[in-house]
């Protein structure tokens, strides 16, 4: 069972960190802590004699407690100066673990160690992520971010990294609002060389089915009309499909399928996902239907998945710099903790044509 004064620190710790008592703002008394939490007036003094001691609160004699610069001024350690936190929308599937190695491989070979959070996409779980980073005084962070197109309820977070000076680097996309160095990959320019060879093999009727709730998927979209653009007799058909990151995905299927299943003259000849995860989707909702790929229909994906090159038909994609993206974020966190400038780095993706897709012929 836990101790009551420590279950009062907690607490009011989580508030403090939350934003529900902002900095330098009046705290309850004692008299109304008492109350809140049902508890003796000894027990909450301990629980704010902790967190006094550790930086969150500070007394005014006669005028009450309020909420210290917890930011700046808690009580630092040697070891928290020596870590980095690593914020990603996920963490142990798909691409990120290599990123995450790449990153991991540059800080421990400079003595730093690092801290993982994930987001799941999730702009509460992003907060909560950074807001425990922070209360863990992290020397910088490294970050993901979440559902970038879509307007970021935690600006006040941010600015209180800003606040404290802390270095950041975002990595795969970045908010416009926050003159931080990003590492990213040319995702506008990369679709559009995959969407090129799919057209220079013939293919005119292509469905492109795109995340458009982070920049990732916006820039992917627009490499793939960029490449119609410059196949004027194409054009017109070219088809676009729009997903959220918390869409079903059945549903985004169920779409598929039903553009696919009816033979028509709009009927597309070849598919391009935002990622290889949802080609593999693809793929398998077709088998199940007895469309074969690539005799039927080709299918490509983004970002080379490691399981990419292992399903039956091989999936055609463009490698995304997993590693290397890690390793040069790293690179400009070191030099940003270092009082160097750290400029922004857009990576190339290179296509890999493998089985999934083929030449069209008349």
């Amino acid at each position: 069972m836990e101790i009551k004064y420590v279950m009062v620190k907690k607490s009011l710790k989580k508030e403090i960190i939350g934003g529900k008592y902002k900095i330098n703002q009046k705290l309850p008394t004692e008299s109304e802590l008492m109350k809140l939490y049902s508890v003796s007036r000894y027990t909450v003094r301990r629980a704010v004699g902790d967190l006094e001691h550790e930086g969150y609160i500070y007394r005014v004699q006669g005028g009450g407690m309020y909420v210290d610069d917890w930011i700046n001024k808690k009580t630092k350690t040697e070891a928290n100066r020596q870590n980095i936190g690593i914020i990603t929308t996920h963490i142990a599937d798909y691409i990120f673990p290599s990123i995450i190695s790449g990153i991991d491989q540059v800080m421990s070979d400079e003595g730093y160690s690092i801290l993982i959070g994930n987001t799941h996409d999730q702009f509460d779980l992003e907060r909560n992520n950074l807001l425990n980073m922070i209360d863990n005084d992290v020397a910088g962070f490294i970050i993901e971010p979440t559902r970038s197109t879509l307007d970021n309820p935690n600006k006040d977070v941010y600015q209180l990294i800003v606040d404290s000076k802390k270095p950041v680097v975002f990595i795969n996309s970045h908010y416009p609002n926050f003159n931080f160095p990003f590492v990213e990959v040319n995702d506008t320019e990369a679709e559009e060389q995959l969407v090129n060879y799919l057209l220079d093999n013939g293919h005119e009727k292509i469905l492109g089915v795109f995340q458009v709730d982070d920049i990732q998927g916006v820039n992917r979209m627009n490499g793939f009309i960029k490449a119609y653009q410059t196949h004027p007799e194409s054009d017109s058909s070219g088809d676009i499909m729009m997903y959220r990151s918390g869409d079903d995905i059945n549903d985004i299927l169920v779409k598929i399928k039903n553009r696919m299943i009816v033979q028509t003259p709009t009927t597309p000849t070849a598919i391009v996902c935002y990622n290889d995860q949802m080609a593999i989707e693809v793929i398998g909702m077709l088998a199940k239907q007895g469309v074969k790929v690539p005799e039927d229909v080709s299918v490509a994906g983004f970002d080379d998945y490691q399981l990419s090159q292992y399903i039956n038909p091989s999936l055609t994609t463009m490698i995304h710099p997993k590693r290397e993206l890690g390793k040069m974020a790293a690179q400009k966190i070191l030099q940003l903790l270092t009082k160097q400038d750290a400029s922004s780095e857009v990576m190339k993706a290179d296509l890999v044509v493998r089985d999934s897709t083929r030449h069209l012929t008349e």
